[in-house]
């Protein structure tokens, strides 16, 4: 579990360095802010320590909002972090501006040699919403734009690497446009916006969009809040099946992950053999929490989906 006393802890990803070390990478925002909405807008992207996934040691932060005037100026919020070929660290992550009040969202890179150290890849962010496909600001459709929480993993055939992002189409009824947003990149630097790899089914955003093989079948992972689904039920994490992990997904038929309090998981291959869901506690009892979970080992069966796992299952690790 990660708690810090003075800091609310939310969204996280994760990664293991050459020496089998587990880093975290989350959002944070204090304490002295007393109501927990305002934490959006203070967000910085913190760093944790681990050997075992359950004691963390916190470390410098990763990444904070860059000087003003700049896309990423007002606050940095969820992402991934990958290794390249060249061996270097990419730490993808979502920026919101002052300019536009933190409305509209675009995605950066940071790089690092060493997982500890970042530097901001240029002044510019690299992937941005393309109106092709993709909803833009609208505050009579969205309260926001919806493009961020990029997950980056590597094409199963070598062809270069691929981003899934929180994003909205841009036709249909507005409280149910969310899509998974889709780029590709030969190099983790350039990007190419494609069409979403999802069609609207019922929810307003997929958050913190992730895939990952589990006991030998791609999944897609996602998160929506209640108020953000038009369907009638109360589930927030929820797993669509797929082919591969390139998809097309099909959301109207995936399935809910039950727990209370979870929310924005990270399928986790870890920490001994088979696969673990991470998130953070999100209200209980009408108080936000804000603090990371132990990991709860998870299995796929066909009959059942992913469900809390009672023996080890096989692994197969995507991206972050």
């Amino acid at each position: 579990m990660l708690r810090l006393a003075d800091h609310w802890v939310w969204d996280s990803w994760y990664a293991r360095d050459d020496d089998g070390l587990w880093h975290v990478f989350f959002l944070r925002a204090s304490r002295a802010l007393h109501d927990p909405h305002r934490r959006h807008r203070r967000a910085t992207i913190g760093h944790a320590v681990s050997t075992d996934l359950r004691s963390w040691r916190l470390v410098a932060d990763a990444v904070v909002p860059a000087d003003a005037p700049g896309w990423d100026d007002l606050a940095t919020w969820t992402g991934c972090t990958v290794r390249g070929p060249d061996g270097r660290w990419y730490l993808f992550y979502t920026g919101v501006g002052h300019a536009e009040g933190g409305l509209v969202q675009r995605i950066g890179v940071a790089v690092s040699d060493d997982l500890t150290t970042w530097h901001r890849h240029g002044t510019e962010p690299i992937v941005q919403a393309d109106p092709t496909w993709y909803e833009l600001l609208d505050t009579d459709l969205w309260y926001e734009q919806a493009w961020r929480d990029p997950w980056v993993f590597p094409d199963p055939d070598g062809e270069g690497w691929h981003m899934l992002i929180t994003a909205r189409a841009n036709t249909g009824p507005t409280n149910t446009r969310g899509v998974v947003g889709h780029a590709t990149s030969p190099d983790l630097l350039n990007w190419t916006v494609r069409p979403p790899l999802s069609t609207p089914a019922g929810f307003g955003h997929l958050e913190v969009p992730q895939v990952a093989v589990v006991d030998g079948q791609p999944l897609l992972l996602f998160s929506t809040d209640a108020t953000a689904s038009a369907r009638r039920d109360d589930h927030r994490i929820w797993v669509a099946t797929g082919e591969t992990v390139r998809g097309p997904w099909d959301v109207a038929s995936a399935r809910p992950f039950t727990h209370p309090h979870l929310y924005a998981p990270r399928l986790v291959a870890g920490p001994a053999d088979g696969w673990s869901l991470l998130g953070f506690l999100d209200h209980v009892d009408g108080a936000f929490v804000g603090e990371l979970t132990d990991p709860i080992p998870v299995r796929y069966r066909a009959d059942t989906g992913l469900s809390v796992a009672t023996a080890s299952a096989g692994v197969t690790a995507l991206g972050g």
